[in-house]
């Protein structure tokens, strides 16, 4: 049976329920979070924190650790390496998305969602694997310095130390401002710009004085997103030979003179200052201003025409930026393909041969992936949908702090969690095996790793959720366990679904959290055997042709997430009439 409530009784902002006090299955639900919480983020990253400012051996709390960091000059041309490499990461996205994102949302251009859509795909590809990929085209060898030698006898140092990691990192990470950006442009009220046009302002003093200060939510959004995930990147540098960073240090710390070295747990904690100090940051920038406006894209203003001229010199900009982007992507499947590519522009020939090589003898790479990432995908759902619930439908005491613990694993780098489970679990044996070298421990990294990505995701389905939905259930003599089964759960499976593709899709080609974890090649997911076969120059192809099944694996996952929540949006649209309770009674 259904019953149907009358459209006034749905709310956009979706007001939190009328709860009592929180009842003993609530607290229960809420207690195996905070264990898991615990287990897998705050106790690995507390004994991080721990190790770092205790003494070897006495245990007892000191500093000396970081004296000894502070007086390492390794460790401290490392600290500057990352942070100019974070910063110049984001100066050169920010390069590549600004364009896209004013040509594609300010102008009437005829391809933009296309443009929009080619801009998304570097985020699908794993950095270190796009940075194999553009040493094929930009390196000392590589296409573009063979053809500019050739032709004008100059060489371009594109991948040469820090400037290749900046490089990679830049077309890897820039989407995120791209899509922030491009939101923020979109949904600012048009009438601003038209009184501001009436007032003489026009051009680029139109766009540096009102739009993209009204857009800088956005902006900084993405920006910081960028800054953060360059102290996470911990493959890439180290593919490219580049170790006078934090978080190869902390790596190689830590496989060189084992978990028993504090400076690793040092490096670790700095790193995570780094992070949380960027996020904290662009917070505060955002402090004390207001960019609300009063209508959301309004204000009768059209897109405006390009000219001829301009028509031309926007998709010359345009065409450019993307053939830079794009690159790693057209070079990793003529590296799969290739029989020989080395000092030549494009390759000698052409085979499938790395294929049948990775389909052969690596196709368990591909297994255990699948594993992991479903069995993470499905923690991450249920924990996301339950810390949803409970923050947004109780008054659990203490309840935002479990949205905030959940949160806070953005902030803390891949190589960080690696170095705290290996530290915690260690240890601890299980039938005579250590913890940490059981593949259950790799699910548990990248559960946490990837929880915020589904927790958003069910938290976004749930807000869009009237109260009153529930509250009639309830009147009709559901239970509150019952309501939640068959109400609440099924209006926010779109949201769900789509938290689990987003968590499954990150979590196939996740390393930094994971490369320190695997004991052995039968335990080893897909992103460890791409950087296995990306060590050797003879493992390349083979190497490259597995990358493109990771890529096209997160590209279907990336596909059909769009489809979810498409498809969500379009059910609430015909639902706004009158949405039914499934199943509000038997």
């Amino acid at each position: 049976m259904t019953v149907a409530v009358p459209a006034s009784s749905t709310s956009v902002t979706a007001p939190r329920a009328r709860a009592a006090l929180a009842t003993p299955g609530q607290w229960a639900v809420a207690a195996a979070i905070v264990v898991f919480l615990a287990v897998a983020l705050v106790i690995p990253v507390g004994t991080v924190v721990w190790v770092a400012f205790t003494e070897k051996g006495t245990g007892a709390f000191t500093l000396v650790n970081f004296y000894d960091f502070a007086r390492t000059d390794l460790l401290v041309r490392s600290t500057w390496n990352s942070i100019i490499a974070a910063a110049m990461t984001v100066a050169l996205a920010t390069v590549l998305a600004l364009p896209l994102a004013v040509i594609t949302t300010r102008f009437d251009f005829r391809g933009a969602a296309l443009v929009q859509t080619l801009g998304f795909l570097p985020l699908i590809m794993p950095p270190f694997v796009g940075a194999v990929a553009m040493q094929l085209v930009f390196g000392r060898s590589g296409t573009v310095n063979l053809l500019l030698g050739d032709w004008f006898d100059i060489e371009i140092p594109f991948m040469e130390g820090l400037n290749g990691v900046v490089f990679v990192e830049g077309v890897h990470y820039f989407p995120f401002i791209l899509l922030n950006l491009s939101t923020a442009l979109r949904t600012i009220d048009r009438s601003m710009e038209e009184a501001a046009q009436n007032l003489g302002s026009s051009g680029l003093r139109l766009f540096r004085r009102i739009v993209f200060p009204l857009a800088m939510p956005g902006y900084i959004a993405g920006a910081s997103l960028v800054f953060v995930k360059v102290f996470d990147d911990l493959a890439t540098p180290l593919l490219l030979n580049v170790k006078d960073m934090l978080a190869p240090q902390a790596y190689l710390r830590i496989t060189s003179i084992g978990i028993a070295d504090p400076m690793g747990y040092v490096i670790s904690v700095v790193l995570v200052l780094l992070s949380v100090s960027a996020i904290a940051l662009s917070m505060l920038a955002m402090r004390g201003r207001d960019y609300a406006t009063v209508q959301r894209g309004g204000g009768g203003l059209e897109k405006r025409r390009l000219r001829p001229l301009e028509h031309v010199v926007a998709w010359g900009v345009v065409l450019l930026i993307l053939v830079i982007v794009l690159a790693p992507h057209a070079a990793l499947l003529m590296l799969s393909l290739a029989t020989v590519w080395s000092y030549s522009p494009l390759p000698d020939g052409f085979t499938l041969a790395h294929y049948a090589r990775v389909f052969g003898e690596s196709s368990l790479y591909i297994t255990n992936t699948l594993l992991y990432a479903s069995l993470a995908g499905i923690i991450d759902v249920v924990l996301g949908a339950a810390i949803a619930y409970l923050v947004l439908r109780t008054k659990l005491p203490g309840r935002q702090w479990l949205d905030w613990i959940a949160m806070a694993a953005v902030a803390v780098p891949g190589v960080v969690i690696g170095i705290g489970y290996l530290r915690t679990f260690y240890g601890i044996d299980v039938g005579g095996v250590p913890l940490a070298t059981l593949w259950i421990v790799i699910v548990l990294a990248l559960a946490v790793r990837r929880l915020p990505y589904a927790l958003r995701a069910c938290y976004a389905a749930l807000q869009q959720v009237s109260v009153s939905l529930e509250e009639a259930a309830e009147n009709l003599g559901a239970t509150k366990a019952r309501t939640i089964r068959r109400v609440v759960v099924p209006l926010i499976s779109g949201g769900m679904l789509a938290g689990f593709i987003s968590s499954f899709a990150t979590a196939s080609v996740e390393l930094a959290a994971t490369l320190m974890l695997v004991q052995s090649n039968s335990d080893a997911p897909l992103a460890y055997g791409l950087y296995v076969f990306m060590q050797s120059p003879a493992g390349r192809g083979p190497g490259a042709a597995l990358g493109v099944i990771a890529v096209v694996l997160v590209a279907v996952c990336t596909f059909l997430s769009h489809l979810v929540v498409e498809r969500q949006h379009r059910r609430q649209s015909r639902g706004a009439a009158g949405p039914a309770i499934p199943g509000a009674t038997g």
